[in-house]
């Protein structure tokens, strides 16, 4: 077993440790629930009075209402009209999520591999470190045409797109992860007797995970602030295809609306990427 996870089941927790005053229920739930829901209606007002002011047109700053009312017609079938280019917001919805699931597996896993191997083999990572820089300073557009020219226009280049956005973050974090290992562990690892293997699985990666864990889901960002530019052609069904097709006609609300779908299902993911992270690395902060 991992001296981390040793380490962990023998921490107390927060509210045994001497000094650490519990906070107060009322207290905790305001500012974990209260606070959040206070700035999401503080921005609708702030929207709403901005378009009632009549500074600007419509066409930049649309009432509430009315992107409700795109919501609902992206959502249903109204006048023999069926969502938004015959597909629903939850079809386009889910192949966006779908396409960049599928890059950011593939950029994650590459990117973790990547960082181990840098962190572990200093030529590795003189070798790798250039070329991930270089990577890292181009924005997805920068490439993604060519992508097209070399893949076509089906799904091939939108999941290399998003998968070579994600893979950056998750290979640096993971990097200095493991180059941060605590040398005291891995020297006592050593000293007990432990393969280059063992220390390698017993103190290094359970050291990176906390970091790797935010290399994630920095990785998943990265991915989603890339899907507008993935989905550039041939991208409906999909968000990014629909914000990129409503932006050619000016159509404000329908914009609004897929910029809405992405922000609010990134906020589910990284939630549920911290729920993982919680249990997957119990012992984040305790060494």
């Amino acid at each position: 077993m991992s001296v981390f996870v040793d380490i962990a089941e023998q921490a107390p927790p927060d509210a045994a440790r001497p000094g650490k005053a519990r906070p107060k229920p009322k207290r905790a739930w305001l500012t974990k629930f209260g606070l959040p829901i206070l700035s999401v209606i503080a921005f609708f007002v702030v929207w709403e009075i901005a378009a009632l002011s009549g500074v600007w047109s419509e066409t930049f700053v649309p009432y509430p209402s009315t992107v409700w009312r795109a919501f609902v017609d992206l959502s249903t079938t109204h006048d023999g009209v069926r969502g938004y280019q015959g597909y629903l917001l939850w079809e386009h919805l889910y192949m966006t999520l779908r396409r960049v699931f599928a890059g950011v597996i593939v950029g994650v896993v590459l990117g973790v591999l990547l960082g181990l191997a840098m962190g572990t083999f200093s030529w590795v990572r003189r070798l790798l470190e250039p070329w991930l820089t270089f990577l890292r300073a181009l924005p997805p557009l920068a490439y993604f045409f060519l992508l097209v020219i070399w893949l076509g226009i089906d799904e091939a280049p939108k999941i290399t797109l998003l998968a070579l956005a994600a893979l950056p973050p998750a290979a640096v974090a993971t990097t200095a992860a493991v180059v941060a290992a605590p040398v005291g562990l891995v020297e006592a690892a050593r000293a007990l007797g432990a393969s280059p293997r063992q220390v390698v699985r017993d103190v290094v990666i359970p050291s990176a995970l906390p970091e790797t864990f935010t290399g994630i889901r920095l990785s998943v960002g990265m991915a989603y602030s890339s899907v507008v530019a993935a989905e550039l052609f041939n991208g409906i069904p999909g968000i990014g295809g629909v914000v990129k097709d409503a932006s050619n006609y000016n159509n404000t609300p329908v914009v609004l609306v897929g910029i809405f779908a992405i922000g609010i299902s990134g906020l589910i993911i990284d939630g549920v990427l911290r729920a993982v992270e919680v249990r997957a690395v119990p012992w984040r902060g305790k060494v």
